[in-house]
């Protein structure tokens, strides 16, 4: 399997993300899939790294994609990051994401890291493992 489904996948992850309720009524609109110029709002979401794996068998062409949804703030302590977080989470284990290309299989959460960012920010790392197929 090749890089094929990487965008189809990240389409469909900032697509769940930015249209979820409960994630934009913390963060409004500020779910990045590349920051924007100027200021940076209080607290904001940006999809981040991603590492793919060979998944191909004898039953198809298939792939682990590694991806990190990361949250940022600058409010005092880790609470807003903190929900966002929870937010993202309830979102992503949802049913039902589907892919413009391919086939999602599965997406569970391997795990997460709060940090205090250079800039000062909070800064929560989500790590998801999706395996997607060709189709």
């Amino acid at each position: 399997m090749s890089y094929a489904i990487s965008e189809a996948l990240q389409t469909a992850l900032f697509a769940r993300l930015s249209g979820d309720p409960a994630l934009t009524a913390l963060v409004g609109a500020h779910v990045y899939d590349a920051l924007p110029e100027g200021a940076l709002p209080e607290t904001y979401v940006t999809l981040g790294p991603e590492v793919v794996r060979d998944a191909s068998d004898m039953g198809g062409r298939g792939a682990w994609h590694e991806v990190e949804v990361n949250v940022f703030s600058s409010a005092a302590g880790f609470r807003d990051a903190k929900r966002a977080a929870a937010a993202i989470g309830a979102a992503l284990e949802a049913p039902g994401l589907t892919l413009g290309q391919g086939r999602l299989v599965a997406l569970t959460f391997r795990k997460a890291e709060a940090r205090h960012a250079r800039d000062g920010r909070r800064r929560i790392a989500l790590r998801y493992r999706a395996r997607v197929e060709a189709t």
